[in-house]
C-alpha cells in the first residue's frame, strides 16, 4: 500500500502540473503548437483542480495520517472539474478543439483510475 500511496502522490503532482499548464492555455498563452481559446471559467476550474491535487500529493508524500483521505478528495474534486469541462463543451458553452477533447478524456480516465486504486486500498485497510 505504501508503494501505491507514493505512486499516487507523485502522479498527483504530475496531474497538478498538467492542470496548471491547461490553465495557462485557457488563459491565452500559447505553448508551442498548443493553442486554446481564452475561457476564464476554465482557468478557474483548472486552478482549483491543480490546487486540490497539490494538497493531496502533499499529504501522500509526507506520510500524513489522513493521506488516503486527502488523495480521495483531491481526485474527486479534480474529476468533478474535468467532468464539468466535458459537460460544458458538450452543451456548447465553449469552443471545443481536438486537443481539448483528447485532454479531457485522458485526464478523466487517469483520475478515475486513481480513484479506483484509492477505493481498493480503502477496502484492504479495513
Amino acid at each position: 500500500m505504501e508503494a501505491l500511496r507514493k505512486a499516487l502522490g507523485a502522479l498527483s503532482l504530475l496531474y497538478a502540473l498538467i492542470f496548471f499548464g491547461a490553465a495557462l492555455l485557457h488563459g491565452g498563452l500559447e505553448l508551442g503548437p498548443l493553442r486554446e481559446p481564452v475561457t476564464v471559467p476554465a482557468v478557474v476550474v483548472e486552478i482549483v483542480c491543480g490546487t486540490s491535487m497539490i494538497a493531496g500529493a502533499y499529504g501522500a508524500l509526507t506520510e500524513r495520517p489522513r493521506a488516503w483521505d486527502g488523495l480521495l478528495y483531491a481526485h474527486a474534486v479534480a474529476l468533478g472539474g474535468v467532468l464539468l469541462g466535458i459537460l460544458a463543451l458538450a452543451f456548447g458553452a465553449g469552443e471545443s478543439t481536438a486537443f481539448s477533447t483528447w485532454y479531457h478524456n485522458l485526464i478523466a480516465t487517469a483520475l478515475a483510475a486513481g480513484l479506483a486504486g484509492i477505493f481498493y486500498v480503502s477496502r484492504v485497510r479495513r
